[in-house]
């Protein structure tokens, strides 16, 4: 996500949405950024719109906060008249209207996720310009870049809950090694008949890739560990 400055503080960031058997799983990297400097370690990118429908946050942190902010309203107004909650398709079809309807001044790409009566869980992916699609799996923000053939090989349908929401923090935590736009800890929201879930991850608890380095407290422990002892004289 990016915060913006001059530049937009962005939430570089990494979003996803997993449909499983039951319900949707969504995850989020907790990075937010301005240019180089982290202006936050630990951001919540999942955010709620109604009682069982949320959203993953990416682009300009404000956009996409401003967006969030609105739907929220209308959903809530929509939610008295009708008497009943709205369904995930309705919340999806708000944001895509003032998406699109301000392409112009937008920065910021969303995945709704949730669960209704009528369709089960679904997720929808609205990008930068506006428009919406239902998926299966949703994909977004910096980090999604590394993860397009990571999902092409691990995902299927008809998930368990937990298979699906072990992919999303195994998918989340590939990025934040390979995108330094993401960082931080993990947070993923489970959604499904029964309610909602929320968990939290950690990032030292996180699997370490590829040449990844060991959590450290201090610069110091790395150069000291850095190189053989020097010669006794």
């Amino acid at each position: 996500m990016d915060l913006n400055l001059d530049a937009p503080h962005s939430m570089g960031t990494t979003i996803i949405g997993v449909t499983y058997n039951g319900g949707v799983v969504l995850g989020a990297d907790s990075r937010t950024s301005t240019g180089m400097y982290v202006a936050n370690r630990a951001s919540d990118k999942i955010t709620q719109l109604t009682d069982n429908v949320y959203v993953c946050r990416s682009g300009s942190a404000a956009d996409s906060q401003v967006v969030s902010d609105y739907v929220r309203y209308f959903l809530h107004q929509h939610t008295i008249q009708l008497g009943q909650p709205a369904t995930v398709k309705v919340s999806a079809n708000l944001i895509r209207m003032l998406a699109y309807n301000n392409k112009n001044m937008l920065q910021t790409g969303l995945i709704v996720g949730g669960w209704d009566k009528y369709e089960g869980g679904k997720i929808y992916g609205i990008p930068l310009g506006g428009t919406v699609v239902e998926q299966p799996f949703a994909i977004g923000g910096s980090g999604s870049s590394y993860l397009y053939s990571f999902f092409d090989q691990a995902w299927k349908e008809n998930m368990t809950k937990e298979e699906a929401e072990q992919l999303v923090v195994k998918a989340v935590s590939l990025a934040i090694a390979r995108d330094g736009a993401s960082g931080g800890v993990v947070r993923t929201v489970i959604i499904n008949s029964e309610g909602v879930t929320r968990n939290f991850y950690p990032g030292d608890k996180l699997q370490l890739w590829h040449e990844e380095l060991e959590p450290q407290n201090s610069l110091l422990d790395i150069l000291n560990a850095a190189g053989p002892e020097p010669m006794a004289i």
